[in-house]
């Protein structure tokens, strides 16, 4: 009952327009379950062997966010499973995706992950290269993709003000593209974790990833 009690704490806390994702990666499927059956469906993991398994034996209807590093040589294993993608950091990656998803007779949802903290260890493209992206409509190279929106990470431990800055930069850059784009379905925007989450909402996020709050430290 604890998750589900951190669950309905969550809810509280996070609008109706706002998509809880329940990042259950290196949790074991009896949480997931646990999770699920008070309602929740959209569930994140980051690897794929663990994406792979727990799909084949947890309910269909469960939406699974990919949102760790994408290894271009683990892509097959991974696109006609995702829900969303939600790290494709790079057009070698997005290319990969889109290949995958024209042999498998599909279309794959990504979002591309922009780099906005001060950590130079995290990954993402860059606000130039994604606005250049989409001027040229170099988007058009990869038909059997959706861009859904965008995803970013704030610079972990920073104060209030860092993290809100960074979240607003991200949202900034949504809004321009979106305008640029103008395709109905990029109207995604991933950001907010569980020490973050209420400045991600407060700065535009439609989608908070949130782990540890609701199933507790990761066992690996």
């Amino acid at each position: 009952m604890e998750i589900q009690n951190k669950i309905a704490t969550l809810r509280q806390q996070i609008p109706p327009n706002v998509r809880l994702v329940c990042v259950s990666k290196f949790h074991p499927e009896t949480a997931i379950t646990e999770a699920y059956n008070v309602g929740e469906r959209d569930f994140g993991e980051s690897r794929a062997q663990e994406l792979t398994r727990k799909a084949a034996v947890l309910p269909h209807d469960i939406r699974w966010h990919f949102i760790g590093s994408l290894q271009t040589n683990k892509v097959k294993m991974v696109v006609p499973i995702a829900y969303l993608i939600h790290s494709v950091d790079s057009e070698k990656l997005l290319a990969a995706i889109n290949n995958c998803a024209a042999e498998n007779n599909l279309t794959c949802n990504v979002l591309l992950e922009v780099h906005i903290a001060q950590d130079i260890t995290k990954h993402g493209c860059s606000v130039e290269e994604l606005t250049t992206f989409f001027t040229t409509e170099k988007w058009k190279e990869f038909p059997n993709v959706h861009i859904c929106g965008l995803m970013g990470m704030g610079t972990l431990d920073a104060n209030e003000s860092q993290t809100r800055q960074e979240f607003n930069t991200l949202h900034t850059l949504f809004l321009k593209l979106k305008n640029i784009f103008a395709q109905t379905y990029f109207n995604e925007l991933s950001m907010g974790m569980t020490h973050d989450f209420p400045l991600a909402i407060e700065e535009g996020s439609t989608c908070v990833r949130i782990g540890t709050f609701i199933f507790g430290e990761r066992q690996y």
